[in-house]
């Protein structure tokens, strides 16, 4: 280990300096300079906060609609981009030079010239002005600039390769080529219109992702950070390698207030990686773990990045589903990397560290039973307790609500005075003890309470992400500002009053902090736009649908792992929010087309998630993952190494997308009830368990050869059990199409009906596929359920033709047009059970657990 660290490059410290300047820029400014820049990141926040108020509306002053927000959001960005990046490693970092402010300036005037002259700008829609057409052209080109500068050059060699496309049309091969664009439609279609800059991408950045980023930026301020980190290490430092575990535990958590994987490793790696080390990790394992739970930290709900916010557009569901939809899989990922670093810590013969009270087992259990009850008990008192209260009360019971909560926050920071603060250093922790969990997690209960309003707002309430994000926020500006004099007083010390400074400067570098923080996210989703307008203004996505149709031969599999390469290689270079933009504008299409071509039904949700999982994987994979050099840098540690051990530690990862895209049972897609919940939750935690285990090649013991081969397939079968049911029962029957009116009657409101199409593109294709339409209510006769569709049909014998396709409709968005043919309808087969398939599987796994249990007998009597 000492080896290890002595000999690692002598320019890891540069390196991880490097990082972090490369998320918030690496200018340090002095003087007027960074003055103004403070104020204006402050300036930033607070609109932001403003926008997001219900305070325009009350008052009726500066409301705002959310095009003229999004001027207002890229110009902050953009001025910004400009003032914190210097335009090369040689220019200065410690002023803004007279080019950065014509930058700065050419590039903010552009954004608000279509606030001011928006009016105008409306009634010549597609006829732009020469003054026009200069300000989206310089708004262009300083985009491009900006984007170079604050993500580097991948991301803005894309946005010009797909404008050179979209100009050059003409001259690209058969296969991809249009009739090109002149200036003034690209200019009009990217900058002056919401279908490119400024189009959904940016509006999520400026609704939904500033607040959450703000949310994050002040809870880390505040001290929640480091509280989740403790919490974690005194709740696992007692089992084998607990801090690495600790260290997973607290990277999910810290996904709750976190976007960006570099930032949860520096964040959390800083405490995290010098404990590992101190309790035998060899330096690139311990760099490697935080890499895999760092990563893992954006998959995790409710933030996830940007993505979250972004899917909600582009899905069009709500944001508790896309929340729903995500949840297990972060889970079980989660579980997983805890029991790979439990196999390491076991393989390394590693002990955990000692308590000072050793719970027994009886009150340990007990302990975890009373937690669960307290939280539901908690969870039901604010669900029924604020609706009871709203439906009594009416507008005076958010009043009662609010001075609860208040109490509840008096109560809980009175709880916290009782116990020291915690130390913010990983030399705090003694190895020979472990923290008490108990005075631990009540130094700062009251972290939960924004959470836990954020919650409230979105689960209860069913409040917009946007409306969610601000009450949350502003309950923690109040615990911010509070927090630390409250306590002081509380525990008698006279100088409590002067901790109302310390809680205002905590407050003001939370609002520069997120504000800096989201500089590189306002240009990302920007510079991602012009991808965005490319696909809408040239028609590239059917030309995608048709070419990566060629070169997989229309094989689903083949295209899914040409979709992950795409993902981890753009990713390479880009944001994971501008690498999803841009894959999943090019790409869900084409896997949801395809997939139905095949007869599989994928949903959207799904094809999203899966470019959001094979993104973030790209923080991690060589040569450029930028996660493992932070980590590296902190472990003192070969950053490839570091990379490829967490890349190992992430398999686990890249195997769930491919997974959930064939059982959506794991998105909680299509369960019939509790029990079919049970046992998906249950069948999936051991496949991801048994699958670690193979990937380890340790479990009891080192695996043999043909152990791994069986792990590996008794985790695929409880992944999908339907591979091997199918083969035995097929899951469909198909009906004839005569039969469709009795079909659709049977059918109840909430689901679904499988319909095999076929017909003639208005490009002369002929297409076949299978469609899923789900049905909203369940009165009417089967013609009007079909109308309710979009669908209108005729009749010529046994066939069924669409005679109409109403616009906007299912049927419409599902790819259904005039004149094709309803050839049959898919009916699920009256069949056992898949899951049956879990009985030999598991069999299996217990016998060779058996066979490695007498081994390690045999090993330790020896």
């Amino acid at each position: 280990m000492a080896t290890e660290s002595t000999h690692a490059p002598a320019s890891n410290d540069k390196a991880l300096e490097d990082l972090l300047s490369s998320e918030t820029g690496s200018r340090d400014l002095s003087g007027f300079q960074g003055k103004f820049v403070i104020a204006l990141l402050i300036a930033w926040s607070l609109f932001q906060l403003w926008y997001a108020s219900p305070l325009s509306f009350m008052l009726n002053f500066g409301t705002l609609n959310e095009d003229q927000a999004k001027f207002i959001h890229l110009a902050f960005a953009s001025f910004l981009a400009f003032s914190l990046f210097p335009a090369t490693r040689r220019s200065s970092h410690t002023s803004i030079t007279v080019f950065d402010w014509l930058f700065a300036l050419g590039a903010s005037i552009s954004c608000l010239y279509l606030l001011v002259f928006r009016d105008q700008l409306s009634e010549r829609i597609g006829a732009p002005t020469t003054t026009d057409v200069v300000i989206a052209v310089i708004g262009m080109l300083t985009l491009l600039e900006a984007t170079r500068r604050a993500l580097g050059p991948p991301l803005t060699v894309v946005a010009i390769v797909f404008l050179t496309f979209t100009f050059g049309g003409q001259y690209m091969p058969d296969v991809i080529a249009h009739k090109g664009a002149s200036l003034n439609k690209v200019a009009s279609h990217q900058w002056l219109t919401t279908e490119g800059v400024f189009g959904v991408a940016l509006g999520v950045s400026t609704a939904f992702v500033f607040l959450f980023v703000l949310l994050g930026a002040m809870l880390d301020k505040a001290g929640a950070g480091n509280y989740l980190i403790k919490v974690s290490f005194s709740l696992l430092g007692h089992m084998r390698g607990g801090p690495a575990k600790a260290a997973v535990v607290a990277s999910g958590l810290s996904g709750i207030i976190s976007g960006s994987s570099i930032a949860n490793v520096v964040t959390t790696g800083t405490f995290t990686i010098p404990l590992m080390k101190r309790v035998g990790f060899p330096a690139t394992k311990a760099g490697a773990v935080e890499v895999a739970a760092s990563t893992n930290g954006q998959l995790t709900p409710p933030i996830m990045g940007a993505a979250a916010f972004l899917m909600v557009e582009y899905v069009g569901i709500s944001y508790l589903e896309v929340i729903k939809h995500a949840i297990l899989p972060a889970l079980i990922s989660y579980i997983a990397l805890v029991y790979i670093v439990h196999l390491e810590a076991v393989k390394m013969g590693m002990q955990g560290i000692q308590r000072l009270h050793k719970p027994t087992l009886a009150q340990r259990m007990l302990s975890w039973i009373t937690t669960t009850l307290i939280l539901l008990v908690l969870g039901a008192l604010v669900y029924y307790g604020s609706t009871f209260l709203e439906s009594t009360l009416g507008d005076y019971g958010y009043l009662v609500m609010l001075l609860v909560l208040l109490a509840g926050y008096f109560a809980l920071v009175k709880l916290s005075a009782a116990y020291p603060d915690l130390a913010v250093d990983d030399a705090s922790i003694e190895l020979e003890h472990l923290p008490e969990p108990r005075p631990t997690i009540f130094a700062g209960l009251y972290f939960g309470l924004p959470i836990v309003v954020l919650l409230w707002a979105l689960a209860v309430k069913h409040y917009s992400p946007q409306q969610s994000a601000f009450y949350a926020v502003v309950a923690l500006i109040a615990v911010v500002l509070t927090h630390r004099p409250l306590k002081s007083w509380l525990r008698g010390e006279h100088d409590w009053l002067s901790q109302f400074r310390v809680c205002w400067q905590d407050f003001v570098e939370g609002l520069i902090s997120g504000a800096r923080n989201m500089v590189g996210i306002g240009i990302a989703t920007a510079a991602a736009g012009i991808i965005v307008g490319t696909v809408t203004l040239t028609g590239l996505g059917q030309m995608m649908t048709e070419f990566v149709e060629f070169i997989s031969g229309g094989n689903l599999m083949l295209i899914l792992i040409f979709t992950a390469i795409i993902c981890i290689i753009l990713g390479m270079g880009l944001p994971t929010t501008a690498n999803y933009i841009v894959v999943s504008t090019l790409m869900a299409p084409v896997i949801v087309s395809l997939g139905a071509a095949n007869g599989l039904i994928v949903p959207l949700i799904a094809v999203h998630l899966f470019v959001f999982y094979f993104g973030i994987l790209a923080d991690d994979t060589p040569p450029v993952g930028l996660a493992a050099f932070a980590a590296a840098a902190i472990a003192r540690a070969d950053p490839i190494k570091t990379g490829i051990q967490g890349f190992t530690y992430d398999i686990r990862t890249a195997i769930l997308p491919f997974m959930f895209i064939f059982n959506t049972q794991l998105l909680l897609i299509g369960l019939t009830g509790v029990f079919d919940l049970i046992v998906t939750v249950v069948s999936a935690i051991i496949a991801i368990l048994v699958f670690s285990a193979a990937t380890q090649g340790y479990w009891f013991v080192k695996t043999r050869l043909w152990e791994t081969a069986a792990l590996l397939l008794i985790a695929f079968s409880l992944f999908r059990p339907g591979y091997w049911w199918d083969m035995i029962y097929p899951p469909s029957v198909t009906l004839p199409a005569a039969q469709l009116d009795a079909q659709i009657e049977k059918i109840k409101a909430g689901n679904f009906i499988q319909l095999n199409v076929e017909g003639m593109t208005i490009e002369g294709d002929e297409v076949s596929k299978t469609i899923q339409l789900q049905l909203e209510d369940d009165s009417g006769d089967a013609t009007a359920r079909l109308e309710s569709l979009g669908l209108m049909l005729s009749q010529d014998g046994e066939r069924r033709i669409v005679d109409l396709v109403v616009f906007g409709s299912p049927a419409e968005r599902a790819g259904v047009d005039f004149g094709w043919e309803i050839t049959g309808i898919q009916v699920k087969s009256d069949r056992l059970p898949k899951e049956l398939v879990f009985i030999p599987a598991l069999l299996l796994l217990v016998f060779i657990g058996w066979l490695q249990r007498r081994r390690l007998a045999a090993a330790t009597t020896a």
